[in-house]
């Protein structure tokens, strides 16, 4: 097994895991004003715990998105560093594969749904099927409006992530999103997991290739924009 630390700031939560062996040392900090600041002391932490020097790993794994856009390039940047300094691959992960990792590892299912809040009235989402040991795309990861979220009939499909519960009005009349797992967000406990198999099939990258997975195309609007849309989606809600 190899030793791979894997670090995830594209939500709420800043996390780091560190795989070494069978084990999986994992740190978790919330606050998004504070990733920044959190994820070295994490790091340091988590090394010592494991008796593993930088070195010594095998790779640097990171939540590449979608997800928050600063979060993400906190997760690529940090991971670049480490990487290129003790001269590591980088393991560029999805975050909602992820998140379907630990649907998988809570609920069983092997048809899972991922549904991330992207703020401003959006949901990143993607659909997955867990078979011969792994995932594989059943919707790739897409952005949308929590109403336009639309999965691929499946048997047993379970549904998890906090666009559930940042939009439960859209989700209202569902189907799939009866008994969604609404607090699952990307972890690196998750990325850690499914790490090695990323390693194994060659999606390493030299620290200076990482880049993070960008699904919106702007992430910013100015005052008169912003208002163009808010008058937008008031004129929609009134037809």
């Amino acid at each position: 097994m190899p030793n791979i630390l894997a670090i995830e700031t594209s939500s709420e939560l800043a996390s780091c895991a560190l795989l070494a062996g069978d084990n999986v040392f994992v740190r978790a900090s919330s606050g998004v004003r504070t990733h920044s600041q959190s994820v070295l002391p994490m790091v340091q932490e988590l090394l010592q715990e494991s008796g593993l020097a930088l070195a010594q790993l095998d790779a640097v794994a990171f939540g590449a998105g979608p997800g928050s856009f600063t979060g993400v390039r906190t997760a690529c940047g940090v991971a670049q560093g480490l990487a290129y300094g003790a001269g590591l691959p980088v393991l560029p992960m999805v975050t909602l594969e992820a998140m379907a990792e630990a649907c998988r590892a809570r609920s069983g299912a092997h048809e899972v749904l991922a549904v991330l809040d992207a703020r401003m009235g959006e949901v990143y989402w993607a659909q997955y099927r867990h078979e011969n040991g792994a995932w594989r795309e059943v919707a790739a990861p897409a952005l949308s409006a929590p109403q336009d979220v639309a999965p691929v009939a499946a048997a047993g499909l379970q549904a998890c992530g906090n666009g559930f519960s940042a939009y439960p009005e859209a989700f209202a009349d569902q189907p799939y999103a009866a008994g969604a797992l609404a607090d699952i967000v990307p972890h690196a406990r998750e990325l850690a997991v499914l790490a090695p198999g990323a390693l194994a099939s060659g999606q390493g990258v030299p620290a200076a290739q990482a880049q993070p997975i960008y699904l919106r195309n702007k992430v910013a609007y100015t005052s008169a924009e912003r208002q163009a849309i808010n008058a937008a989606k008031a004129a929609g809600n009134d037809k």
